[in-house]
C-alpha cells in the first residue's frame, strides 16, 4: 500500500526535470527499504519491486521533463510486459538506488532496463516494455512520444540481442506485416 502511495504522489507531484537529461540517459531513484515492502520472509516481495520500478519509471518521466507534455496530451505510460531476475534479496530497512535505462525502442513500445543495487551489488533486473496510451485508450507511438514530446529527431539505438529475442517472446516486438 505505501508503494501504491507513492507511486501516486510520484505522478501527481513529480520531481523536477533534470536540466541537460536526455532520453538515453539514467535515471537514478534511490530507496529505502519500508517494513510494507516486506513479506512474511522478511525480505522485499516480488510483487514489490514491480511497484518500485514503476516509482523509477515515473521518476525517469520526470527527469526528462515529459510530465507537462503528457498531461497536456492525456497521455498516460502502461507497462505492456516486463520480467524479473533475482539476485540478492533486500532486507528491512536497506538503502538502495533503481536505475532506470530507456535501451531502445521500436513503433509498439519502449524497452527499458532496470537495475537494483546496493553500492557495487547488484539485487534484481528488470525488462520492461513500456508505452504511453491517450485518454480513449490507444497506443502513442514511440516515436511519436520522442518527436513531439521530447522534441528530439532520434533514430533508436539497436536493442541487446538478448532484449530484442524477449521482446519476440513475450509478443511485444513488432509483428511482420502479411
Amino acid at each position: 500500500m505505501a508503494r501504491m502511495l507513492q507511486l501516486t504522489w510520484s505522478g501527481l507531484f513529480p520531481r523536477k526535470a533534470r536540466p541537460g537529461q536526455t532520453l538515453l540517459d539514467p535515471s537514478v531513484t534511490r530507496m529505502r527499504v519500508g517494513l510494507l515492502d516486506i513479506d512474511s520472509y522478511l525480505h522485499v516481495n516480488n510483487g514489490t519491486y514491480l511497484q518500485m520500478m514503476d516509482v523509477a519509471r515515473n521518476n525517469q518521466i520526470a527527469d526528462l521533463g515529459l510530465f507537462p507534455v503528457a498531461r497536456q496530451k492525456g497521455w498516460a505510460p502502461v507497462v505492456a510486459a516486463s520480467t524479473m531476475k533475482y539476485r540478492r534479496s533486500l532486507q528491512p530497512f536497506d538503502r538502495f538506488e533503481i536505475t532506470t535505462r530507456i535501451l531502445g525502442w521500436d513503433e509498439r513500445v519502449f524497452y527499458m532496463e532496470q537495475v537494483f543495487t546496493r553500492g557495487d551489488a547488484l539485487y534484481a533486473r528488470g525488462w520492461v516494455a513500456s508505452r504511453f496510451l491517450d485518454r480513449k485508450g490507444n497506443r502513442i507511438s514511440p516515436y511519436d512520444v520522442v518527436r513531439d514530446a521530447l522534441g528530439e529527431d532520434l533514430a533508436s539505438p539497436e536493442l541487446p540481442a538478448d532484449v530484442a529475442a524477449w521482446a519476440r517472446a513475450v509478443d511485444v516486438s513488432p509483428r511482420p506485416v502479411s
